[in-house]
């Protein structure tokens, strides 16, 4: 760590413990009798030419009195917010529904138009899969309002064809072929549901390639939860009930380049998934 000589960091302490009074139109006088001093003590803090820095118990009280960090006051963080106000800007936690009919999701895709959206699917993702797959899937739990799931999916495949993103997607080995298999998490599955939700991807890939690159990596290797990267905005994990959202910079960085590990391990690129989903129908269908 860099460390700040003491004259410089009293006048760092000094210009922000000055601009905090500002903003909170707190004269010397209002801010000593708040934190319990004399007005003196202040005068002398603020002095242009001082390189007194006061002690813990006064900063504390500054700091809890002018709603800022003593942290801040002291150049040892950027931002004038306590840890938990920071917390609470940069970390939002909301209920998921079960399918992408969530208003969250979708305003996260508006907000990140233009940038690169990076995704690690819970399933297979939603704006790839046939209405079919989609009523099979969702029926169970969403009854009747499978019909919104289906639309949405639609109008989230609308949104993509626009070319508002470039989308990443990096999906499990595993996923796919336990779906043309219905094994797993797709038992039951009907065949033909099976097939067509093959060549639905293809077709997506198709259409859309390169804008969407679909990578398959092999999860015996590598793990990822599910996650959504938007751009350098916003990262989120999904736990099941709920999304767990990111802005702060560095989680959002940390979190990109988990995906692009994931990237770089994948057995299956992007330019080789037509021919895997074309093997893998030959192989179902004989």
């Amino acid at each position: 760590m860099e460390k700040t000589d003491k004259r410089a960091r009293a006048d760092l302490f000094r210009r922000r413990l000055k601009q905090a009074m500002d903003s909170e139109g707190l004269s010397r006088a209002k801010l000593a009798r708040g934190i319990g001093v004399d007005r003196s003590t202040i005068s002398q803090i603020l002095a242009p030419d001082s390189t007194r820095l006061p002690n813990a118990q006064v900063v504390g009280e500054c700091a809890a009195l002018l709603g800022v960090s003593a942290d801040w006051l002291l150049g040892l963080a950027e931002h004038p917010e306590r840890a938990a106000e920071l917390m609470a800007a940069n970390l939002l936690m909301t209920e998921a529904p079960r399918a992408l009919v969530d208003e969250h999701i979708i305003s996260w895709h508006r907000e990140a138009t233009g940038y690169k959206v990076r995704h690690v699917p819970a399933t297979l993702p939603d704006m790839l899969k046939t209405p079919e797959m989609l009523e099979w899937e969702y029926k169970p739990h969403l009854g009747r309002t499978t019909g919104q799931a289906v639309a949405t999916s639609a109008d989230h495949l609308d949104w993509m064809r626009q070319g508002h993103s470039d989308y990443e997607i990096a999906l499990p080995w595993y996923e796919l072929d336990s779906m043309a298999r219905a094994t797993g998490y797709y038992v039951g599955l009907p065949f033909e549901v099976r097939r067509r939700q093959l060549a639905r991807i293809r077709e997506i890939h198709d259409q859309l390639y390169p804008s969407l690159r679909i990578f398959l990596y092999d999860a015996r290797r590598v793990y990822s939860s599910p996650i959504t990267i938007f751009g350098p905005l916003l990262a989120v994990i999904y736990l099941g009930r709920n999304y767990v959202a990111f802005r702060d910079r560095d989680r959002v960085r940390g979190i990109t380049a988990h995906f692009d590990w994931l990237i770089r391990e994948a057995f299956v690129s992007a330019r080789e998934l037509p021919q895997v989903l074309t093997d893998l129908d030959a192989e179902i269908g004989a």
